[in-house]
């Protein structure tokens, strides 16, 4: 009988962390969709939006360190280097192209 393991990924050991700024960024969205049905002032709603962009800016970071000192690392030792850098640096270019 073969059986599937689930992946460790880079952020395994801080799954929970990370749900749980997901959920308060999930909570700051749904926040600014209240804030729109009530009317309130442009810019408040344009400065929450700053923040969840922070936020999520802070997130990507942490999946790019995990994925740097887990994936990246496995994927030297067995071989991959190269391929490893290069799919890093595409979703760098990714996350530095949006606005």
């Amino acid at each position: 009988m073969a059986t599937s393991e689930t992946p460790t990924r880079g952020y395994t050991a801080t799954k929970d962390q990370l749900g749980t700024r997901l959920r308060r960024i999930e909570g700051q969205v749904r926040g600014i969709e209240r804030m729109v049905e009530d009317d309130r002032y442009c810019i408040d709603i344009l400065t929450q939006i700053s923040a969840i962009q922070a936020a999520l800016d802070k997130v990507a970071l942490g999946l790019l360190d995990g994925h740097v000192r887990h994936c990246v690392a496995e994927g030297s030792q067995e071989g991959k280097s190269e391929m490893m850098s290069t799919e890093l640096m595409a979703a760098v270019g990714r996350l530095m192209r949006r606005g």
